[in-house]
């Protein structure tokens, strides 16, 4: 990351949406040392050293992304940190939290700290998720304590669900006496060995195994009823797919535990009949559910359930995607699209107000890992913006990704919704 421009910036004559600080009108934004300096009505700030002309267009405070997987250490034949995070500042993302699923698995606090190193050319911030248990075998767990001190976000063993009990009952119990959030991915591996689609009669009649709700919803049952009797444990369920687990959020909500949720862009568009025969372009894990599940996460992202939207960016290699369904890697791409799904799809399909949707990529993800600075515009938080265009209509074309990776089902997509302008620390990294 580069270190946080000196010189005053006024971002002038756009429409401010900051639901943590509960802005949404035109204003103008001060921004000086790295530090967002005043926000106020139009021509009201005067004597900045550069200006740039928002007229048209919405300033938010900078998006995060709870879930991308940046392939380092390792795997730099998929993405680099560098490359990644590139196509993350094209998404408007100021910030993107990495899985440790990695080659080795970051499980220590040695790897936590070589991911934020400058030298691996990050243009965004790059704030680590660390293993939850040594090797993400879902054994032992690793010293929650020392990956906080070197400045991991969270801990999970992200595609490798921990399934034992007592080990994840461990794992809640140490995260609530750190304040330290727990993510899992919710999938009983034990119900899906060798499934490759949803369970239903788009796999029924394509012949492939496929994975049921039940696989997802049991696990997050299971942590729910763990994080209600654990004092201060804090469960983050990650991309969540289906109506059931929904529900045991809810409940687990309601019970005012400390459980927190995203979705993915792919899951409140796509359904399993929309899968091409064959394309493992489609083919992600969760996979793409029921029409059902997916009306279940409309209803949860517009009622405020679902806490964040986050990509679930999984790059692959073109040799990895291009082989039988089954064999194929699981996961797509997914930062430049994020916005413009949710736009398209939530906004101008759903009715969501643009507010709401600005709210699941800032304030929401901030609360989630307690990213103090982040997801607002207040006087002295940190200057990252991102501005964006909600009316303009785009199409996304794959090959010109800043990614390393062309694994996604929406090339030639057309979108409404396009980032002009991503900021970080005051510094222009985008537009």
């Amino acid at each position: 990351m580069k270190t946080h421009d000196k010189s005053s910036l006024l971002i002038a004559g756009g429409h401010v949406i900051d639901p943590a600080g509960r802005i949404d009108a035109p204003m103008d934004v001060l921004l000086k040392d790295g530090r967002v300096v005043e926000v106020a009505p139009p021509r009201k700030i005067k004597g900045a050293d550069r200006r740039l002309d928002a007229r048209g267009l919405v300033v938010t405070p900078g998006f995060i992304d709870l879930h991308v997987h940046l392939r380092e250490p390792g795997q730099q034949y998929k993405e680099t940190i560098a490359t990644g995070t590139a196509a993350a500042a094209a998404g408007g993302f100021t910030s993107v939290c990495t899985m440790p699923n990695t080659a080795p698995v970051v499980d220590s606090a040695d790897w936590v700290s070589w991911l934020r190193q400058a030298e691996r050319g990050a243009v965004v911030n790059v704030f680590p998720i660390a293993a939850a248990t040594r090797g993400s075998k879902g054994a032992v767990l690793t010293d929650f304590g020392a990956l906080q001190t070197a400045e991991a976000v969270a801990v999970t063993d992200d595609g490798k669900p921990i399934l034992d009990d007592r080990v994840m009952r461990e794992a809640l119990i140490l995260g609530g006496e750190l304040n330290f959030p727990v993510v899992q991915h919710a999938e009983d591996t034990r119900m899906t060995e060798h499934c490759s689609m949803n369970a239903g009669a788009r796999s029924f009649r394509l012949g492939l195994r496929g994975m049921t709700t039940a696989a997802e919803a049991s696990i997050v049952e299971r942590d729910v009823q763990l994080v209600t009797t654990i004092p201060n444990a804090r469960l983050h369920v990650a991309h969540v797919s289906t109506g059931d687990a929904l529900k045991a959020v809810r409940r687990g909500k309601r019970a005012r535990s400390r459980i927190t949720c995203e979705v993915t862009p792919h899951h409140f568009t796509l359904i399993d009949e929309d899968m091409r025969e064959y394309d493992s372009n489609y083919k992600m894990n969760p996979p793409l559910r029921s029409a059902a599940d997916r009306e279940a996460i409309l209803v949860a992202l517009a009622d405020g359930t679902v806490d964040a939207i986050a990509t679930d960016h999984a790059p692959h290699a073109a040799h990895e995607k291009e082989m039988e369904f089954e064999r194929a890697a699981f996961g797509i791409m997914g930062l430049e699209t994020a916005l413009g799904l949710a736009i398209t799809r939530l906004h101008v399909g759903k009715r969501i107000p643009l507010a709401r949707i600005v709210e699941l990529f800032t304030a929401g993800p901030a609360r989630c890992f307690d990213l103090r600075g982040r997801g607002t515009l207040g006087r002295g938080a940190v200057a990252d913006v991102t501005i964006f265009d909600p009316k303009k209509k785009w199409t996304f074309e794959a090959a010109k990704s800043r990614s390393k990776s062309r694994n996604t089902p929406f090339d030639g997509w057309q979108l409404t919704g396009k980032v002009v302008a991503t900021i970080v620390s005051g510094t222009v990294v985008y537009g």
